[in-house]
């Protein structure tokens, strides 16, 4: 088992940044794929971002590309996600997620997910 748990969310007027974390414990492993997703009320879960673990190589939704890097830091089993340039549409619920090795962008590819941390963005 896999627990994760989001931190770094809140309240942002647009143009602002945020910057969220989500830590890894128990069994993580370096094949692991990490993921950031987003959701609203009513919505399905939405990829923002991936990473391999091991290389780091990422994949971005074309929504947040050139505005949102997604990073790790393998030390501290711990991913993050830099927002910049945050618009309204952004807010969300996010939810970091893990697999144990690569199978895809969609939210059944993954095996564990934390509970969320809020995104509000203010026009």
């Amino acid at each position: 088992q896999v627990q994760l748990v989001e931190s770094g969310g809140g309240l942002v007027q647009a143009g602002g940044s945020l910057r969220l974390s989500c830590g890894a414990s128990g069994r993580t492993s370096t094949s692991y794929t990490m993921a950031w997703f987003r959701q609203t009320p009513g919505k399905e879960r939405e990829f923002v971002a991936l990473i391999r673990w091991t290389g780091g190589i990422t994949y971005y939704a074309d929504s947040v590309k050139g505005r949102f890097t997604i990073s790790r830091d393998t030390t501290k089993n711990t991913m993050y996600l830099q927002m910049n340039t945050l618009k309204p549409e952004d807010t969300a619920v996010y939810h970091c997620a893990a697999s144990t090795y690569y199978r895809g962008t969609t939210s059944t590819s993954f095996d564990y997910w934390g509970r969320g941390t809020q995104v509000t963005v203010s026009s």
